[in-house]
C-alpha cells in the first residue's frame, strides 16, 4: 500500500473547504484517510480549523485522530469542545485512550465530561483506569478483551467470544479464567476450531501465559513485551484475577518516551522539552547542566594553575597546547563506555560479574590506547619534538583513556543499582568529570615523569 503524502495543495484544500464551511465535500475527502494521517493533518491547520474537522466529521474518524494529536493541540482542541462533544469523542475510543484523554482535562471538566457518557460499562472502565499510576501496567492497559471460563464447551465459548470481539478492536488472545475470574491460561485457535464441539476449554487451553502485574513499571511490561515478542500481555493484581491487557501500540510508545528521556539526559537536558515549549522552561532544563560544564571548566583553570612552572620551561611548553586533546579524548572514551553500559542496562544484557566488565574495558582501553599512542608518537616526530615529551603525552593519554574508560562502565551500573537513570551518565556529568580527571592525571605523570 502506497504511503499517503501531505502535500501543500493537499493541505490548502483544506483549509479552502473549512473556511468555506462546505462540510459533505470535507468528509468526502477525508473518507478513505487513516486516522493517524488525519492527526498529522490536524497539526499543520489553526487552532480554529483543527476544532471545527474535529466538529463536523464523524466521531468515530476523528476520536483515533484526536488520541493521535501532539498533547499541546489536543489541550487547545479540548478547550473549545463543550462536555457532550469530549464525551462524543471518548465514546468511540477504547477504554485506555479514553482514560489517557480525560486525565488531561482540567479537574472541573472531567466529572462534566463523563457525566455525558452513555455508556455505563465503559465509564466504569474509565474510572477503574483512571485510578492507576500513569507510569504502571495499570496506566497502560486497557479492559477490552476476550475471556472465556475454563468450564465452557467449546461450543459455548465461540458463541461467548462472538459476544466479546464486537466490543473489542483487534483480538491478539483468547485468555482463559476459572469462576472467579483468576488467570488459568490462554486459548489456541488452531485447537479451539479443530476441537470437538462438546469438548471443554479446560481441556484444551494453554496453561503457560506471560502476564504482568497492575503496579509493575512500564519499563518493566515493556522489557517483557519486547523480549517475548509480544503482541499483547494481560494485566492482573496480586490475586491473579484478570483486569486488562496491554497491546504492543502502548508499548512502542513507551520506549519511544524512555528514547527520547535518555536522549536528552545525553545531552545534558535535565526536563522533558521540546523544540517550541517555553524559554523559561527550556533554560529550567539546559542551565543547570551548562552550570556544571563551567565549573568542571574552572576546576580545570585551578588545576593548570597548579602546574603552571611548566610553563617556565622551553621544552615543556608543549604540554600546554595538548590540553585539549587529552580533555576530548577523556570525554570522548568516557562517553562511549558510558553508552555502551547505558544500552546493555536498557535492554537488560548487562550481567554477570562487574570485576570481569572491568577487565574487558582495561583490555579493550589498552587496544585504542596504544594504537592513539603511536599516532603521538609519529606526530611528534615529524614536529621535532623532544621523544621524551611525545612518550610523556602518549603513555599519559594511554592512562588517560584507560581511566576515562573505567569511570564510563563503573558510573552507570553504580547509578542504575541505586534506582538513578543511568542515561545521566552519558551526558555533561560523565564528560566534565573525565575532563578534569584527564587533565589532573595528564600533568601529575607528565611532572612525574618529566621532573618539573
Amino acid at each position: 500500500m502506497a504511503r499517503f503524502q501531505i502535500d501543500s495543495s493537499f493541505l490548502e484544500d483544506i483549509k479552502v473547504l473549512i473556511e468555506n464551511g462546505e462540510n459533505a465535500k470535507l468528509k468526502r475527502k477525508l473518507k478513505s484517510i487513516h486516522y493517524a494521517d488525519i492527526a498529522e493533518i490536524i497539526e499543520f491547520l489553526s487552532l480554529d480549523e483543527a476544532t471545527f474537522l474535529i466538529k463536523h466529521l464523524d466521531s468515530g474518524t476523528t476520536a483515533d485522530a484526536l488520541a493521535e494529536v501532539d498533547p499541546d493541540i489536543r489541550e487547545g482542541i479540548l478547550e473549545n469542545l463543550s462536555a457532550k462533544e469530549i464525551a462524543n469523542e471518548i465514546a468511540e475510543l477504547d477504554s485506555d485512550d479514553a482514560a489517557d484523554l480525560i486525565s488531561e482535562l482540567p479537574e472541573s471538566r472531567k466529572e462534566k465530561v463523563m457525566s455525558q457518557i452513555e455508556d455505563n460499562e465503559h465509564l466504569q472502565d474509565i474510572r477503574e483506569l483512571l485510578r492507576y499510576d500513569e507510569d504502571t501496567a495499570g496506566g497502560l492497559m486497557a479492559k477490552e478483551l476476550v475471556k472465556v471460563e475454563e468450564d465452557l464447551s467449546v461450543l459455548k465459548c465461540l458463541n461467548s467470544m462472538r459476544e466479546q470481539a464486537e466490543n473489542v478492536t483487534r483480538v491478539h488472545s483468547i485468555y482463559v479464567v476459572d469462576t472467579k475470574n483468576k488467570l488459568k491460561g490462554r486459548l489456541s485457535l488452531k485447537d479451539l476450531i479443530t476441537a470437538d464441539s462438546k469438548a471443554k476449554v479446560k481441556d484444551i487451553f494453554i496453561p503457560k501465559v506471560d502476564f504482568v502485574t497492575v503496579d509493575q513499571p512500564k519499563e518493566e511490561v515493556a522489557k517483557i513485551m519486547s523480549k517475548y515478542d509480544l503482541e499483547a500481555i494481560p494485566v492482573v493484581n496480586h490475586k491473579k484475577e484478570l483486569l486488562g491487557r496491554i497491546t504492543i501500540d502502548d508499548i512502542i510508545d513507551v520506549i519511544q518516551e524512555e528514547a527520547e528521556k535518555d536522549y536528552q539526559l545525553a545531552a545534558g537536558i535535565s526536563n522533558d522539552v521540546e523544540a517550541d515549549d517555553t524559554i523559561f522552561e527550556l533554560v529550567k532544563a539546559r542551565l543547570p547542566w551548562l552550570f556544571l560544564g563551567l565549573l568542571g571548566g574552572l576546576g580545570s583553570v585551578f588545576i593548570l594553575q597548579d602546574f603552571e612552572s611548566a610553563m617556565e620551561e622551553p621544552r615543556l611548553r608543549n604540554l600546554f597546547f595538548y590540553t585539549p586533546l587529552i580533555a576530548a579524548m577523556a570525554g570522548n572514551v568516557g562517553v562511549q563506555s558510558s553508552a555502551i553500559i547505558v544500552q546493555g542496562l536498557a535492554k537488560n544484557v548487562v550481567k554477570g560479574s562487574l570485576l570481569v566488565r572491568l577487565l574487558k574495558e582495561v583490555g579493550l582501553s589498552l587496544i585504542n590506547g596504544f594504537a592513539l599512542a603511536l599516532v603521538i608518537l609519529i606526530f611528534g616526530y615529524f614536529t621535532k619534538q623532544g621523544f621524551g615529551v611525545s612518550l610523556t603525552i602518549a603513555g599519559s593519554m594511554m592512562l588517560v583513556i584507560i581511566v576515562a574508560a573505567l569511570i564510563g562502565t563503573f558510573v552507570p551500573i553504580i547509578l542504575n543499582k541505586r534506582g538513578i537513570d543511568p542515561a545521566i551518565a552519558t551526558g555533561p556529568f560523565i564528560t566534565t568529570a573525565n575532563d578534569i580527571f584527564g587533565i589532573f592525571l595528564f600533568f601529575y605523570i607528565a611532572k612525574i615523569a618529566l621532573g618539573f
